[in-house]
């Protein structure tokens, strides 16, 4: 069964809003705002709920910069993530139930409290370079094939 995500991170600068999952699938772990496609829902929509939901804010002006694959060795289940940025929004991100907001620089982002794969796309994504990929997973959430590719 695939599953259709949305995944958005703030790129204001020389900086990155990611927040730190308090519960669920990614616990303990930096990641964008982001989840399920609700049923009728557009994708671009989705993406602007779950940063509303998550930090409190309203996304601006978000660009779709990547689309990734992840599969996974201990289930049968797929997820299909479209990646946005945006670099304006309108409130001020807070803490919530889901997630913890966190600025980070762009030099010092915490890519060892992040899911493997972020390594591998997350430079693209601050070049504005657009991507795909495919990650592969084991049941310890370690990377056991990928393919990233930069896109016109």
């Amino acid at each position: 069964m695939r599953t259709v995500a949305t995944l958005c991170i703030i790129h204001e600068g020389e900086r990155v809003l990611l927040g730190m999952k308090k519960r669920g699938f990614g616990e303990g772990r930096f990641n964008g705002f982001g989840g399920k496609v609700g049923e009728g829902e557009s994708i671009e929509d989705a993406a602007v709920r779950e940063v509303q939901e998550e930090a409190g804010i309203e996304p601006l002006d978000m660009v779709k910069v990547g689309e990734l694959l992840f599969t996974f060795a201990d289930r049968p289940d797929e997820i299909e993530a479209h990646i946005f940025k945006a670099r304006r929004f309108v409130g001020v991100p807070t803490e919530t139930e889901e997630m913890r907001p966190q600025w980070f620089g762009v030099e010092e982002i915490p890519f060892a409290e992040m899911w493997s794969d972020d390594e591998e796309w997350f430079p693209l994504f601050l070049r504005d370079q657009r991507f795909t990929g495919t990650f592969h997973f084991d049941q310890n959430d370690a990377v056991l094939k990928s393919h990233v590719k930069e896109l016109p």
